[in-house]
């Protein structure tokens, strides 16, 4: 990882970046239970799961959230914050063994509201797919970024 300066002029729209794979495994299952506080069934019981629709465990779509945008995270850019997430939305469900993906696209650039001079908001989406080329998860990641100054 290096420190790098990116400021809000530097990013183009249409522009992407793609993840190497990161396969879930149980254990990652059982650490997001207990850091969360959810062992709900769905993510915990294999017995009770067995019996259900989808037949196994899934993970929790935190940890998906989670991951993917750890797994979007590279170098630093001092002029750069994570502003928050909009539209998440947990498309299909991850299984234990299922190898995620990442691809996080620029897709909208917009001025701040109460200093447009100083400040800009780039909307990347972040799309995640397990193995198979399947959605499971996507959201729009706001990155509150400096202008560079006339």
């Amino acid at each position: 990882m290096q420190t790098i300066s990116r400021w809000f002029e530097d990013y183009e729209i249409g522009e992407t970046r793609d993840s190497t794979g990161r396969t879930i495994t149980e254990a990652d299952i059982v650490l997001h239970a207990g850091q969360t506080g959810d062992f709900f069934p769905h993510h915990m019981d294999a017995r009770w799961c067995s019996t259900q629709p989808f037949g196994q465990r899934i993970a929790h779509g935190t940890l998906i959230l989670s991951i993917a945008v750890g797994m979007t995270a590279g170098d630093i850019n001092p002029q750069a914050m994570s502003y928050g997430y909009d539209r998440i939305r947990f498309i299909e469900p991850v299984f234990i063994g299922d190898t995620i993906t990442v691809t996080a696209e620029i897709i909208e650039k917009t001025d701040h509201r109460k200093n447009p001079d100083s400040f800009g908001y780039v909307h990347e989406l972040v799309t995640v797919r397990n193995q198979d080329g399947r959605t499971v998860l996507v959201l729009t990641h706001l990155y509150l970024v400096g202008r560079r100054g006339q």
